[in-house]
């Protein structure tokens, strides 16, 4: 016998999940449901499914898991945990500011923006070090972090590999992001054999006259995203290690901008950006 699930349609500058409270309801399994809900016209829509759920360790107040539109489970989405953030929140779950959030790349603290209506407006979240050397993710090509030449398709791109806690490869391109052809190459860098684990893509376009880094991503499991949050992390660190941009960044993505800075005194990364509610509703499984 089907059930009704409630659901929250929540985006992070265009990056849409569907957000599901597991406290209230159990997704036995969670791989399936994002597959056959992520799906336009016969599901809700989106880039995946994210649970929020009770943490498994003393340090946390909640934790998330992250499921691509493939099915595949992700480590870590910096969107992702924004919208987690107002929804926990938004819909009275906590009063905590920060919340610390367990995800599979660790806790993540979340510094609430609240608006007039005492609402999330925006989020800003401490992401930790960045990794320029990570075997498990990159493989045996880990040594060079920067300037790292793959071909594919007879074309060799140079790139500058970045963990945020999932795989990153950063281009920076020669030629107008607008117009580059994200859909060809994208999926053909994503499953290259130097990435085990498969990895993300970001191309990004030289620094405009303002400061602002352009930079479209195509995310390992999911294809064209209008946004990343983790990828805007990893252009800004690529930016700043080969001399293109300083520690504070503007990334330009095609679904609004997001704030980067890397802390010289801790290393650490802060990302900050808004967290919106698109719709809500339920769906049979």
């Amino acid at each position: 016998m089907k059930r009704a699930i409630k659901f929250t349609k929540m985006h992070g500058a265009g990056n849409d999940y569907i957000y599901v409270n597991t406290l209230l309801y159990k997704i036995l399994d969670p791989a399936a449901a994002s597959i056959a809900w992520s799906k336009p016209h016969f599901g809700i829509g989106s880039d995946g499914l994210i649970l929020i759920g009770a943490p498994t360790r003393p340090d946390a107040d909640f934790s998330m898991r992250i499921f691509n539109n493939d099915g595949s489970e992700a480590m870590m989405c910096g969107n992702g945990t924004r919208c987690v953030a107002k929804f926990l929140h938004d819909k009275g779950m906590t009063h905590k500011n920060p919340i610390r959030l367990e995800t599979l790349s660790g806790i993540k603290v979340l510094q609430l923006h609240l608006d007039s209506e005492d609402k999330v407006s925006a989020v800003t979240v401490d992401m930790g070090e960045p990794i320029l050397k990570d075997p498990q993710q990159f493989g045996d090509q880990n040594g060079q972090a920067q300037d790292y030449a793959i071909t594919v398709d007879g074309r060799t791109f140079y790139g500058t590999f970045v963990s945020m806690g999932n795989p990153h490869f950063v281009i920076f391109l020669n030629e107008d992001v607008e117009k580059f052809p994200l859909e060809h190459y994208g999926p053909l860098l994503e499953h290259h054999p130097v990435f085990p684990q498969r990895c993300n893509i970001e191309f990004v376009s030289a620094l405009t006259s303002n400061g602002v880094l352009r930079m479209r991503v195509w995310e390992r499991g999911s294809g064209i995203t209008l946004a990343c949050g983790t990828g805007a992390c990893a252009t800004a660190v690529a930016a700043h290690l080969t001399g293109r941009a300083n520690r504070l960044s503007s990334i330009k993505m095609d679904g609004g901008t997001l704030q980067i800075e890397w802390n010289e005194a801790d290393n650490h990364i802060l990302m900050t950006g808004p967290a919106a509610i698109s719709f809500e509703g339920e769906i049979m499984l």
